[in-house]
């Protein structure tokens, strides 16, 4: 946990600064908030699964390069992920994404009918998508961990991660924290880093749920920024809906998708925190990081190389899910 000193919550929002720091401060504890949220996560995903009726059995036909088989799941209810299960542990581990009829799909996302399945590791290049899905799940842990690290009485609300842009070289999550001019030290920076090697090495789910606006404004009520974010995410949705997912305690809003487990993500360093002068809101820092796929190694020259790229400040802009994000896929390629 970083020890550092408690300062007054300042924002550009168009309210008084005493109407601010009440809006910042929140009621609950993060520990509490975070329960709550899960509390109101397993109900809404039981109340779905409630008012399914009776179960259809679709058919899904698995295809990799040396197996092929038909499975009989349930619809709307198994997932990629089953499937994976079935055909054995280390492709469950493993499995980045998959493909549904040659669509990118959330290894937790349910079918909907009867389809064709394909999985996507993270040696996988020529499918483009599982490394938007690999750095997009990197910022969503980073905000877990930047959630848990600081002391109660600072106050931290995270804002919102922008869509991956891999050749930006770091994974990026903004962040307010009530400590202006806040700069960490290098021993500040590894503990991130350790923090954040401590939830990705517990190899947990990226559950994913989509709930209706309602739902996920009670469950960030106690988040300022989200708050406002939600009505306007549910607006340019389909279903008018918002799409959360949950790794651990920890419950964020991304349209996805996310790679299947964070044990499928290797080496990691946070490698720069930079104040954004111009942004949304005052007061918000932009935690940079950088990370591997698990079984890809680079020596210690190497990887510095990457490192040291990812100290730059990130500029890529958070757009708040008004247009989806465009991501190359060449369903033909071999999946070897």
């Amino acid at each position: 946990m970083l020890h550092v000193s408690t300062r007054l919550c300042v924002s550009r929002l168009g309210l008084p600064v005493h109407a601010l720091s009440s809006r910042c401060a929140g009621t609950l504890s993060k520990a509490e908030a975070r329960e709550r949220r899960c509390q109101l996560f397993d109900e809404e995903k039981k109340r779905q699964r409630s008012q399914l009726g009776r179960i259809e059995k679709i058919e899904v036909k698995y295809q990799a390069p040396d197996e092929e088989a038909v499975m009989v799941m349930n619809r709307n209810i198994s997932t990629p992920y089953d499937c994976a299960r079935h055909v054995s542990e280390s492709v469950a581990k493993t499995s980045g994404i998959a493909l549904v009829n040659g669509r990118v799909w959330d290894m937790h996302k349910p079918f909907t009918d009867n389809c064709e399945l394909q999985f996507v590791t993270l040696q996988s290049p020529r499918v483009a998508a599982v490394n938007y899905a690999f750095w997009r799940t990197c910022s969503l842990i980073l905000g877990a961990m930047v959630d848990t690290a600081f002391k109660d009485d600072i106050r931290v609300h995270l804002h919102s991660f922008p869509a991956p842009v891999i050749r930006s070289g770091s994974f990026t999550y903004d962040v307010f924290i009530d400590l202006p001019d806040w700069q960490p030290t290098v021993s500040e920076l590894r503990a991130m880093a350790a923090s954040f090697c401590i939830l990705k090495n517990r190899g947990l789910l990226l559950e994913r749920l989509e709930v209706p606006c309602n739902v996920a404004l009670d469950m960030f009520q106690d988040n300022p920024f989200k708050s406002e974010q939600i009505p306007n995410i549910a607006k340019n949705s389909n279903n008018n809906r918002v799409t959360l997912y949950r790794l651990g305690d920890h419950i964020d809003i991304s349209k996805g998708p996310m790679v299947g487990n964070s044990g499928v993500i290797g080496r990691v360093s946070m490698s720069a925190v930079h104040k954004l002068v111009n942004g949304p809101v005052e007061g918000l820092y932009r935690i940079q990081g950088v990370a591997l796929p698990k079984g890809i190694l680079l020596n210690h020259f190497a990887f510095s190389i990457l490192e040291n790229r990812a100290k730059k400040l990130n500029t890529a802009t958070w757009q708040p899910h008004t247009e989806e994000e465009t991501v190359a896929i060449n369903v033909t390629a071999s999946l070897n």
